[in-house]
């Protein structure tokens, strides 16, 4: 059946906030990396073999599995932020649960709201697994319909994925991960770095977001097939004001279908936590899967005057948050 490897949630390369189990400032995509033909970008160093069998055998899954999308399921939750708040973590420990069925081919980021919405829903259908083989799989657990999900952590801060998904999945619940910005601006600047999109230090990133990011959010909205580069990789600062995000997705599905998990939370509790995503989603407890502990980077220290002027950045955004949260996050504890 598909499903993700449940025997260790360590997410030291991806998304790892929380383990379970030069660039200008005009830049442009750097020569040496390679865009996939959906306008994508394929991480630097995978071999060229894996790439085109990658792309060959998604070609056939959703070439093959057209005529039969009605029988497939569509997601009933969806991860959709914030990246490198711990989603992989999450994505990981939900997909060990038995009545819980990641998509298939890719089995945690399809993008489809985001980067791939100019094919129809049925070709997103075609990415989960048939009803009936996962009912089949999932007998025994006291759940009559079991759920799909996957976990594309853009979803929440792309200018019109939140609204194709409350407009695509009505009654589809979100789960959001977050963590402190200051930390999670930093994890996302070592990453790129160490991917070759980023070339400036932090600091020296920070001084030129403003400057990437101009007109990309609103050139995304009015043109839908303009996958914004400069947005997707360098937003640092900006994508840690996460309660602007969470009052638009609230504007969009009410606050009911939002639970919000705060990774140093999930980190300190796992079990705790993961119980109460399964209550939110109405799922059976059926115990719980390893906790692993969190996959670091290796990295210098953030520079104090750096991270004084993102904490200030970020002090009346965590206002609001706390506000609409109804407590502190765990980082202002």
């Amino acid at each position: 059946m598909e499903r993700a490897n449940p025997g260790s949630a360590v997410d030291s390369a991806g998304d790892g906030a929380v383990g379970m189990g030069g660039q200008t400032a005009t830049a442009q995509p750097p020569v040496h990396r390679v865009r996939a033909r959906t306008g994508l970008v394929v991480r630097p160093n995978q071999p060229a073999w894996e790439r085109l069998a990658r792309r060959t055998a998604h070609w056939g899954l959703v070439t093959a599995g057209r005529p039969f999308y009605r029988a497939r399921m569509l997601p009933s939750f969806l991860i959709v932020g914030v990246e490198r708040c711990g989603t992989s973590s999450m994505y990981e420990v939900l997909s060990w649960h038995p009545a819980v069925f990641s998509a298939i081919l890719p089995r945690k980021e399809v993008h489809y709201f985001d980067y791939h919405y100019q094919h129809p829903l049925s070709w997103y259908r075609c990415h989960f697994p048939l009803r009936a083989r996962a009912a089949r799989a999932a007998r025994g657990t006291g759940v009559v319909a079991p759920m799909a999900f996957e976990a594309s952590p853009t979803y929440m801060c792309h200018p019109l994925a939140p609204d194709r998904i409350a407009r695509d999945l009505p009654g589809v619940k979100l789960l959001v991960l977050l963590r402190d910005p200051v930390a999670r601006a930093y994890s996302s600047h070592t990453m790129r770095a160490g991917w070759g999109v980023e070339t400036e230090p932090f600091e020296r990133a920070l001084e030129f977001e403003d400057s990437r990011l101009a007109g990309e959010a609103e050139r995304m909205a009015t043109d839908p097939s303009y996958v914004g580069y400069n947005w997707r990789h360098f937003a640092y600062r900006s994508r840690g004001q996460y309660v602007e995000q969470l009052e638009r997705l609230e504007r969009l599905v009410g606050r009911d279908r939002i639970h919000v998990i705060d990774s140093g939370d999930f980190f300190a509790s796992p079990g705790r936590v993961y119980d109460q995503v399964l209550d939110f989603l109405g799922l059976p407890h059926v115990g719980h899967p390893a906790f692993d502990p969190p996959g670091t980077r290796s990295r210098p220290p953030m520079p104090d005057s750096v991270r004084k002027a993102l904490e200030e950045h970020y002090r009346p955004y965590d206002d609001r948050l706390a506000a609409w949260l109804g407590h502190e996050p765990s980082w202002r504890r």
